[in-house]
């Protein structure tokens, strides 16, 4: 395994498409919950404990070589929001792409031809991390991170943050995404025997309800 790879798939200029969406964070922008690093840290924290940890589980079972197609399942059915569905997808494909130049793998290649449309972002980067070399820490710290450094970096372009209080905001949430990390991949290890259904299911109502508003917005600065 080379621990290196983990900064290239983690690496927010690897090109895998997460600039171009705000992980929810324009619309709560535009609904008033952030208006600064404290509310920044606020939303930052709730996504982490609900759509990261979902992400979090879900790639780090891939990268423990679970299916991927029963994985692809299970992650729709934790994601009610048809709007945050296609953005998972279109992120998905995307990496795909990324991950089959950098690192060819036939597993990829098997998952690509069964979703051409896209496999749901946290699956392929599970499999992007096994493809690597990496485990399923590594891969559910890559899920974790992005979803909170989505929002922060989004924010710094929304409102004109300053990045220094965005990056605060990351450093201080290390300790959580550790025990969520922790948690992802105790019950990523328990779907061997346990089934998918042993994966987490955290909500996240607003997350979801602004996804749907956000989609219909005639100009928006993020996909979603």
């Amino acid at each position: 395994m080379s621990r290196a790879a983990l900064l290239v798939l983690a690496d927010g200029r690897f090109p895998a498409g997460g600039h171009a969406h705000s992980g929810g964070a324009e619309a709560a922008v535009k609904a008033g919950r952030i208006s600064g690093a404290a509310s920044l840290a606020d939303f930052c924290r709730g996504r982490l404990h609900t759509a990261g940890s979902v992400a979090a589980a879900l790639a780090a079972a891939a990268a423990l070589g679970i299916d991927p197609v029963a994985l692809d399942h299970a992650a729709d059915a934790r994601t009610p929001s048809p709007a945050l569905r296609v953005a998972a997808r279109k992120l998905g494909r995307q990496l795909m792409r990324a991950a089959r130049a950098t690192w060819p793998s036939a597993e990829l290649d098997a998952l690509a031809r069964e979703f051409p449309k896209g496999a749901h972002q946290p699956v392929v980067l599970g499999l992007a991390a096994r493809a690597a070399g990496l485990g399923p820490v590594d891969a559910a710290y890559c899920a974790a991170y992005e979803s909170v450094s989505g929002p922060a970096t989004a924010t710094v372009r929304l409102l004109s943050l300053d990045p220094f209080d965005a990056t605060g905001v990351l450093a201080r949430l290390a300790p959580e995404a550790d025990r969520v990390v922790d948690r992802a991949v105790e019950a990523a290890r328990r779907v061997v025997d346990e089934g998918v259904d042993a994966l987490p299911a955290g909500s996240a109502p607003l997350l979801e309800i602004g996804a749907e508003i956000h989609a219909g917005w005639p100009v928006r600065l993020f996909a979603s």
